[in-house]
């Protein structure tokens, strides 16, 4: 990968690199400043293929102008600005508007730290209300967000509503691009599945396969995640079933909506975002949903930007909070892609890890579940048992065999 530009470079001859925001698997965040309009604050997002062969570099230009003009074409309150898009050398970067807020991820882990409530039922169908519409904007301009979770959705402090950030699209183009190249297919597609463990439905993570539907499953774990203030995980059983309704007492309504957005075949879910929206609506109007309850004040965060000099987090994709070190400690509501393993295991942390990243290619976003509930079964486990113990997790023996294949066990 290219090195982390320094602040203070001016990329195009306009946007002055102010810090590095963070960095994932498909590139790295930058805060800017734009030369051109009195220094606003605008996010430069850089887009590092893992291939640097120049017919790999040229075809992504093409992919990336492709898709600019498609995601210039949005205009929504609730969107950022698509601003441009450039390349520099063997760089290719976004340039999008900066929302100055906080997640709801940052909302929902404050409030559990404050009141130890998460939020109430009355809320989360203003919050799915207020988002429905943008979903149902997208999707009919033939636009799927494909990595919806509540890292990717602010509270703009200039709206006081949801907005939804960091899409998808382009970072898809980019997994198809390295696809495209035979000698870098599996690293593509183990390393840089688009969207979040937990939060992406099972299609997605297992055959990069979207839909509009597919976005309504991730806001549907959005929405079971605010009102219950579980991560995903804890709230899917050892079958893969999703186990919520136990830890919070809501409108059988308002839980059949969920429930129905949660299939896990696409064609069970509702097919666009708009039934969802009359559906809910109805429901509301005729008080078959709790929607009485005062609204309570959401804390919009002050623009650690503005006021102290620090970039925003959680404005770029699953990527790593690099102030995180300086911070006390948070519950962390995501999945995420790395293992906390038990203190009490002797298995390297490393080859767990790994483990994982493999696991995850076979039975998607529950591979963190699986690999968890397995070792707690048995924490002085090999090795050589734990691989057995998870092929015996993997559903179709051809599979799991292909499992066994792929995993390499350290020698010592």
């Amino acid at each position: 990968m290219l090195e982390e530009i320094s602040p203070g470079t001016l990329i195009n001859n306009r946007y002055q690199i102010q810090r590095l925001l963070g960095q994932g698997g498909f590139g790295r965040t930058y805060l800017a400043a734009d030369t051109q309009r009195f220094g606003d604050y605008c996010v430069l997002k850089e887009f590092v293929p893992a291939n640097t062969q120049e017919h790999i570099l040229l075809k992504s230009r093409e992919l990336f102008e492709r898709e600019a003009k498609i995601l210039h074409q949005i205009h929504h309150p609730q969107i950022p600005k698509f601003l441009a898009w450039l390349t520099e050398k063997q760089r290719i970067f976004i340039v999008e508007e900066y929302i100055e807020g906080s997640t709801y991820s940052q909302q929902l882990g404050d409030r559990l730290l404050a009141k130890r409530k998460p939020f109430s039922e009355a809320e989360v169908i203003r919050w799915l209300l207020d988002l429905l519409p943008v979903l149902d904007y997208l999707h009919k301009h033939n636009i799927i967000h494909r990595d919806i979770s509540l890292d990717n959705v602010m509270l703009s402090r200039k709206l006081s509503k949801p907005v939804l950030i960091d899409f998808g699209v382009v970072k898809q183009k980019v997994t198809q691009m390295l696809a495209a190249d035979s000698s870098n297919f599996l690293h593509s597609v183990a390393g840089s599945v688009v969207g979040k463990m937990g939060y992406s439905p099972p299609e997605q993570i297992r055959m990069g396969h979207c839909y509009p539907c597919s976005d309504l499953y991730a806001l549907g774990v959005c929405a079971i995640v605010l009102i219950t203030g579980k991560p995903p995980r804890s709230l899917i059983d050892h079958s893969f079933q999703w186990q919520w309704r136990s830890y919070v007492k809501i409108s059988d309504s308002l839980a059949q909506i969920l429930e129905k957005m949660l299939a896990d075949r696409p064609a069970e879910r509702y097919q666009s975002a708009r039934e969802v929206l009359n559906l809910l609506q109805s429901q509301s109007l005729s008080g078959n949903m709790n929607v009485s309850e005062s609204h309570q004040k959401v804390r919009i965060y002050p623009d650690p930007v503005n006021e102290l000099g620090l970039p925003k987090t959680g404005q770029f994709e699953k990527t790593k909070q690099l102030s995180r070190k300086s911070q006390a400690p948070r519950q962390n509501l995501e999945t995420g892609t790395q293992f906390q393993a038990e203190n009490t295991t002797s298995i390297n942390p490393d080859f767990l890890e790994y483990c994982l990243r493999e696991l995850t290619s076979f039975v998607g976003p529950f591979a963190s579940f699986v690999l968890e509930d397995t070792l707690s079964q048995n924490p002085e486990m090999t090795p050589e048992e734990l691989i057995e113990a998870l092929v015996e997790k993997i559903p179709y023996q051809q599979r799991a065999q292909e499992f066994r294949k792929r995993i390499q066990i350290p020698r010592e």
